[in-house]
């Protein structure tokens, strides 16, 4: 994935100085002594992914990705497409608590928001993937999922006139550009994009005290003492590290299944038992319901669990209202796609299967 280098942890540090741009490109000074507290630990959402370090993605490439990311024609039955379960009018998931797959299967995790994603550290609930890049691979020859032949991804759509030029404006100089290689190119490329900048926290952030209400100002320093911020924290709130879930206390069967190994399944090692790479909270209120089972669809209610459940805590429920107050600070500016209008398919396109 030459074209495309999604950024590291360590690039991470470096949007620091995209928080907030006054010439000089630095963090505004405050005398708020929570705006100065919170800065520590958390960071603003740039005003574009092109302000992303490391991000080479080219406006070719993101116009394709988008054709792609929408295009039910990737999947065997053509019912499905990356759209079906990052729905980016409902906060890039899919309102459910685990997604449809092909011929009605259920997947066996909720699926995570798209929104923001490029700041993850690692993709899927397991890490599993690396990046955007890898990620984007993974449900489209999945068969429980869009069910299409690693093979057939690239043939399909080569059997649709109208992909040829998108394609070679994306990857000039490529002589055969339509691979699967370059498929997940294009729709890393597009999902880079989705980002939601300007959020009141990111004000905040940026040094406008008055950004937050006085509820959400002490629903944030409750996130802060209280230790959420220790797993929670970064660009993403959340996004860029691994924990187990049931630090303190066993959330429950209903919470945490006994059957999901989380991050052990991929690595082998039983330290990684029920460990999950921690989500992003970044527009949680939209994203419901919520952890990897998608048990919890109140915001509320999953505050209290994870309280519980990775603090020892039981919280009160003025202070889970304020958590809660305070997490609405996180939605920011959603991202305005137009859905793409696609290639309409060629006499040797593949025919839907749906048994």
């Amino acid at each position: 994935m030459s074209r495309f280098r999604l950024i590291g942890v360590t690039a991470l540090v470096l949007l620091a100085t995209a928080c907030n741009k006054d010439g000089a490109g630095k963090v505004a000074v405050s005398a708020d002594p929570l705006v100065i507290s919170a800065q520590q630990q958390f960071k603003a959402i740039p005003a574009s992914y092109k302000d992303i370090p490391g991000n080479q993605a080219s406006d070719a490439q993101v116009a394709l990705g988008a054709m792609l990311y929408h295009d039910p024609r990737l999947s065997g039955s053509h019912a499905l497409s990356c759209a079906s379960c990052h729905n980016i009018g409902l906060g890039g998931g899919d309102d459910a608590s685990t997604s449809v797959g092909h011929n009605f299967q259920q997947g066996g995790r909720n699926a995570p928001t798209v929104l923001n994603a490029t700041f993850n550290f690692a993709q899927f609930w397991d890490g599993r993937a690396r990046n955007l890049f890898e990620q984007a691979g993974g449900p489209m020859v999945n068969p429980i999922e869009m069910n299409s032949p690693k093979d057939h991804v690239a043939e399909q759509l080569r059997s649709i006139p109208g992909y040829a030029r998108p394609f070679a404006d994306a990857f000039p100089g490529q002589a055969s550009p339509i691979t699967l290689e370059n498929v997940q190119t294009a729709i890393a490329a597009f999902e880079s994009t989705l980002i939601t900048p300007n959020a009141p926290f990111d004000q905040f952030l940026q040094g406008k005290s008055d950004a937050l209400t006085a509820e959400q100002k002490d629903g944030l320093k409750l996130f802060m003492d209280k230790g959420c911020a220790a797993c929670h924290s970064g660009i993403n709130v959340g996004g860029g590290m691994y924990a187990k879930f049931g630090v303190a206390t066993d959330p429950g069967e209903k919470y945490r299944p006994a059957a999901d190994k989380g991050r052990m399944a991929v690595t082998g090692d039983t330290a990684d038992e029920f460990s999950f790479k921690v989500p992003t909270l970044r527009n949680v209120t939209l994203t419901a319901p919520y952890f990897h089972t998608g048990s919890a669809w109140d915001l509320k209610e999953a505050i209290r669990v994870m309280g519980k459940a990775q603090l020892g805590q039981d919280l009160s429920n003025q202070e889970v209202d304020r958590i809660a107050a305070f997490l609405g600070s996180l939605q920011g500016d959603q991202p305005k796609v137009l859905v793409p209008i696609l290639p309409a398919s060629g006499p040797d396109t593949t025919k839907p299967v749906r048994n």
